[in-house]
């Protein structure tokens, strides 16, 4: 009786015993994008984003073409091979490529003069243009591909696509895409070597989901 009854204990025993079942975590979704407006011709200083997410600065993802950044066009700017010509669409290009690097590097003086009148065109003054652009925590830049170039009234136009985008030092990120008009002056008597160059003369970035 005694060995069996210990059997029928060590049965119950084994019965009781269960490996537990593993759970997997969810992950949330992260998004969110501020309402903030940047630097444009004639405009004024930028004012704080109404709406924002808490993601820690310098962990935003790069959006996907199409998505939230530039046009889904698969044609972003190429990287020049050797000397170009400074009339060109690639030339006005590469002072939008320069513009975002120098945002990016916070040289926020030295962006302000890629503008048109040394910087007047911005509609900002030194001081306003990088206390406009100082209230972000990282910025990132992409350039897309030049549109053609358009004459007019001795000047030359052309506009480029312009994507920005990082997170706010108040908290949250910002998106924000648009096109940059740029000028030059054509080669025309009296016109100096700086005007000849392309500049930017007006900008329309906006936030962008």
């Amino acid at each position: 009786m005694r060995a069996s009854l210990s059997a029928q204990l060590m049965m119950l025993v084994i019965a009781g015993c269960g490996s537990p079942t593993a759970t997997q975590p969810q992950q949330a979704n992260r998004g969110g994008t501020s309402n903030v407006g940047v630097p444009a011709n004639n405009a004024e200083a930028p004012t704080p984003p109404q709406n924002s997410t808490t993601d820690t600065p310098g962990t935003e993802a790069v959006p996907m073409p199409g998505s939230a950044g530039l046009p889904d066009d698969r044609t972003p700017l190429a990287e020049p091979k050797g000397l170009i010509d400074y009339k060109s669409a690639e030339a006005a290009g590469q002072v939008v490529q320069q513009y975002g690097g120098l945002l990016e590097q916070r040289k926020f003086t030295k962006a302000r003069l890629l503008w048109s009148n040394d910087g007047e065109a911005s509609g900002l003054t030194p001081g306003q243009f990088a206390s406009a652009y100082d209230k972000y925590a990282s910025i990132h830049s992409e350039v897309g591909k030049p549109t053609d170039v358009e004459g007019a009234a001795g000047s030359s136009y052309i506009t480029v696509p312009f994507h920005l985008y990082g997170t706010l030092k108040s908290g949250g990120r910002y998106n924000l895409v648009g096109p940059l008009t740029l000028r030059r002056v054509n080669d025309v008597p009296g016109s100096t070597d700086a005007q000849r160059h392309w500049h930017i003369e007006k900008s329309d970035l906006k936030p962008k989901g």
